[in-house]
């Protein structure tokens, strides 16, 4: 299976924030949309993406001071991305390899969803589903 047929599942739509937007201003987006992780945009495109996990350190690591910060201090400006071409298999080893659990999807430089690795174990376990019924269906007529 394609990342482009998970974005047609669950929609291509990415909750994006600016790097200039406080660490409390962004604990509030991940908040209002439930979600994990933002990808970070600049007027010249994607120039990172921040999680819980990153605000966690940092919190540890300065205190509430890290609140007031920019997100821009706390993001991961290296980011690994895919294409909707790539295989669901090449994503799921891309984010092990990497330690990561949101994947921008990029087409021509321009941000075109994300998968989570929620999205991908959703849909190996569909996958897996469906070749039980097939096995089964199978074995049933061979009686």
């Amino acid at each position: 299976m394609r990342i482009a047929e998970i974005l047609r599942n669950k929609g291509a739509a990415v909750a994006t924030i600016t790097p200039e937007t406080s660490v409390a201003g962004l604990l509030t987006e991940l908040t209002v949309h439930n979600i994990g992780a933002m990808v970070v945009m600049s007027q010249d495109g994607l120039v990172g993406i921040v999680s819980e996990r990153d605000v966690v350190r940092k919190l540890h690591e300065l205190g509430a001071e890290i609140l007031r910060r920019p997100v821009s201090e706390i993001m991961t400006t290296v980011v690994a991305t895919c294409t909707p071409d790539d295989s669901v298999n090449s994503l799921s080893a891309l984010m092990t390899e990497k330690r990561v659990r949101h994947i921008p999807v990029v087409v021509n430089g321009r941000l075109a969803g994300i998968v989570s690795i929620g999205d991908v174990v959703k849909t190996r376990m569909e996958e897996l589903e469906a070749e039980q019924q097939q096995l089964q269906a199978y074995i049933t007529q061979g009686r």
